[in-house]
């Protein structure tokens, strides 16, 4: 495999001219699919809080208002990457409304994602979402005796912490990030952090905490564990790189066409981390060019078995380019580096390949 780095914007230059003039403008009509789903969560939420509805109705509605939590929260990155309405002010009204239900606001999602992951990907001192090296795990002690469990324990703790890890991550990086911003837009990010926490932990007391757990918690747990789904998938099983080459340091995965509907394609990452400022709506398009033109360097696979892979590898990274399980001494291939997901394995530390 050919082992030279490009950036994504060599990529969009060679690509960019076989793809329809359309594909680099907004697409507002995307706003159709939030508006169902506002409207969906707002009948939902209605219908729990109104009627005395049985246990089992109670819970099949939160998890339809789950579902459409996530979806908002795949509309809302599209919205704050400008695919779907230019204007600033707009764009950051509406990626407020539709991240509302993740607890994440708009200028802190920018400077977090758009300006820092997109532009450091999988570089493993400034991207914010990368995991961590074997080096820096040897510098946390009281985090070590975490990899002292057995790798079957931290692997189903890492799948279960899918369900709220993206709260909890974004909230890290609100208290990371605020003091970045200066003092007079500073406000501003302090208000859109907590005025969503207010406002659901508040409902609380017009619904009540039985109504409220169906109503919020349940959905908020599942919207993480399906945007966590993808996330986990995007770049844990990739290398870190000293390149940003979304080739790479990027994996797209495939769902039945009818999920990416839903999803708003949101399983075309590598796509996305190509042209980020491009409506996902074009990103078959994409594909079928990156395909044609580099199709030893694409990666992609279905999502059952990324999610198998990631089950399978531990999340420390070793000489960049492995996964390392320190407390086996093992280590396993990345993307692009002798990882087979269909046939994991693994080798001793000072073994051979």
């Amino acid at each position: 495999m050919n082992k030279e780095y490009h950036s994504f914007g060599w990529y969009a230059s060679k690509v960019s001219p076989h793809l329809p003039k359309p594909a680099f403008k907004p697409v507002p009509g995307r706003l159709l699919g939030g508006l169902a789903y506002l409207i969906i969560t707002i009948a939902g939420m209605l219908a729990i809080g109104l009627y005395d509805l049985p246990f089992l109705a109670n819970i099949a509605i939160s998890f339809v208002i789950g579902t459409s939590f996530a979806a908002m929260g795949f509309l809302g990155h599209e919205i704050l990457h400008g695919t779907v309405v230019k204007k600033a002010g707009l764009r950051n009204l509406l990626g407020a409304v539709f991240f509302f239900p993740l607890l994440t606001g708009p200028r802190l999602w920018r400077k977090w994602h758009n300006m820092t992951h997109h532009v450091h990907t999988q570089n493993e001192e400034k991207d914010p979402d990368t995991w961590m090296t074997k080096d820096e795990l040897d510098r946390k002690p009281a985090l070590k005796l975490i990899y002292r469990l057995p790798f079957s324990v931290r692997a189903f703790l890492e799948f279960f912490s899918l369900c709220f890890l993206f709260t909890l991550h974004s909230t890290r990086m609100f208290f990371n990030y605020v003091k970045e911003f200066q003092p007079e837009k500073r406000v501003a990010v302090w208000i859109q952090f907590l005025i969503p926490w207010i406002v659901w932990t508040g409902l609380i007391f017009f619904v009540g905490i039985s109504n409220w757990v169906f109503i919020f918690l349940i959905p908020h747990l599942i919207a993480n564990a399906i945007v966590m789904g993808y996330i986990s998938t995007n770049h844990r099983l990739n290398p870190h790189v000293p390149v940003n080459d979304p080739l790479a340091n990027t994996l797209s995965v495939t769902v039945p066409k009818w999920i990416d509907v839903l999803h708003f394609n949101f399983s075309y990452h590598t796509e996305h981390h190509i042209f980020p400022s491009m409506s996902s709506k074009y990103y078959p398009l994409v594909k079928e060019k990156i395909k044609d033109n580099w199709p030893g360097l694409y990666h992609e696979m279905p999502m059952s078995s990324a999610l198998k892979a990631l089950w399978k590898t531990p999340r420390v990274y070793y000489n960049g380019k492995e996964l390392i399980d320190p407390q086996a001494e093992l280590v396993y291939g990345s993307l692009g580096n002798g990882l087979d997901p269909e046939a994991v394995k693994a080798r001793p530390v000072n073994g051979g390949i």
